[in-house]
C-alpha cells in the first residue's frame, strides 16, 4: 500500500498554498513549528473564503511571497516561511552574490 501524500490527507487548500509560498509541507516535523501547521490546517478547514482561495491559487504566479490578504492563515504562513529550516541560508555562499534576508 502506498503512503498518502499531505495533499491526500488534507482536502483543503493548505498544502497548495504552502507550496505556492515556498513552505515545505513536511516541515511540521520540526517540533516548534508543529502547532503552527496544525493551526493552519484547522483554520483552512473552517475558512469562509474557499472559493476566493481556489481562484487565487488558480491564477496566482507559481511562486508568491505572501498569502492573499483575505487569507485567515496569512500570518501563520508568513511565520512558517520565515521559520522553516534553511530559510535564512546565506545565498552568497551558494550563488556568489550578496544577499540580504
Amino acid at each position: 500500500m502506498a503512503a498518502l501524500t499531505a495533499g491526500e490527507l488534507c482536502p483543503n487548500h493548505t498544502v497548495r498554498m504552502m507550496q505556492r509560498l515556498g513552505i515545505e509541507p513536511g516541515g511540521g516535523a520540526v517540533p516548534h513549528l508543529s502547532l503552527s501547521y496544525i493551526a493552519a490546517f484547522h483554520c483552512c478547514d473552517t475558512c469562509p473564503y474557499i472559493q476566493a482561495c481556489r481562484e487565487w491559487l488558480d491564477s496566482a504566479p507559481v511562486s508568491a511571497l505572501l498569502a492573499p490578504q483575505f487569507c485567515p492563515n496569512a500570518d501563520i504562513f508568513f511565520e512558517l516561511r520565515v521559520d522553516q529550516p534553511g530559510a535564512w541560508i546565506d545565498k552568497a555562499r551558494t550563488t556568489g552574490k550578496a544577499s540580504c534576508p
